[in-house]
């Protein structure tokens, strides 16, 4: 593996190479649509680059376990090798690539743990070698590490990472995560062979692994569905708070991401084809703008 020359500490260092990281790491950011927002206008410009840093990291690692033709023991040997840049992130020589030039500057400049990051590896580790889930205890583990900790390093990266703030952080990103299933049901199982929804909540409602292999819109699956959007809904509110008690241009980035969330749940509510996967459209995102400002008023 290449690598840059020896950093100073805190093991990041500034120059021609990290600028064009950040440079690589918001392209990347920019071409991939998410429903909800990444390192918006809402947030101050000083975190613009970190979140997007943290964002690339992310977004490679996805697409290691998810996309492509690559066998199961091709895509982990290459999340064995992002493991492998952490560690030499954090013994000062990071490698010489845009995404971890980027990346080492911000856990540096931010004193961001590198344990929330290997959090993030293991929970795509996870989604390439494990398909199904026995109970909700069992997904929120899994919420606990691909999700919760984007959160903890955005609190971390503003200074407001109080055990109040990460618990309705940790409730806001797990919420989050469970509304992304609930979006991607079809496509989990027929790309991935993937069941977010617990195995015996499955048998609970009397919903088969060929319901969601066929795409069958039954009544059984639609209650089903409809009791995962509750206990999303709960973890939702339960987050919620978390938008006006950071305050400032992060809390309104927070309030968009719950707005955001509201709204799919809306849209999941109100479709018919229980596999169609609804997104925000334009009159949605300014709806969601202007209810995050209003909000804060």
């Amino acid at each position: 593996m290449s690598t840059s020359p020896h950093c100073s500490p805190p093991f990041y260092c500034d120059g021609p190479g990290v600028r064009h990281g950040y440079r690589w790491c918001r392209t990347l950011a920019r071409a991939h649509y998410e429903n909800f927002p990444v390192a918006s206008w809402f947030l101050p410009a000083r975190l613009r680059d970190p979140v997007t840093a943290i964002y690339a990291f992310a977004r490679s690692a996805d697409d290691i376990a998810d996309e492509g033709d690559a066998t199961a023991a091709d895509r982990l040997q290459r999340l064995d090798e992002m493991a492998a840049a952490l560690r030499a992130i954090e013994s000062g020589t990071p490698p010489d690539t845009p995404l971890y030039q980027a990346l080492a500057d911000s856990i540096g400049r931010y004193r961001l743990p590198l344990s929330l990051f290997h959090d993030l590896l293991s929970a795509f580790r996870q989604d390439i070698e494990k398909k199904h889930y026995a109970d909700f205890g069992e997904l929120m583990e899994y919420c606990r590490r691909s999700a919760n900790p984007v959160g903890r390093l955005l609190l971390l990266l503003t200074g407001q990472a109080s055990e109040r703030k990460l618990a309705m952080s940790d409730a806001l990103c797990s919420a989050l995560q469970l509304i992304n299933f609930l979006q991607d049901l079809g496509q989990d199982y027929c790309r991935h062979g993937r069941i977010y929804l617990p195995q015996d909540e499955l048998q609970r409602f009397r919903v088969s692994t060929t319901d969601i292999e066929q795409q069958r819109s039954s009544p059984q699956l639609r209650m089903l569905l409809a009791y995962q959007a509750q206990r999303a809904t709960r973890l939702l509110r339960a987050g919620s708070p978390l938008g006006k008690v950071v305050g400032g241009r992060f809390g309104l980035e927070v309030r968009a991401m719950v707005l955001g969330g509201t709204r799919i749940l809306e849209k999941l509510d109100q479709r018919e084809d229980l596999f169609s996967r609804p997104r925000l459209d334009t009159i949605d995102r300014w709806r969601i703008a202007l209810g995050a400002i209003r909000t804060a008023l």
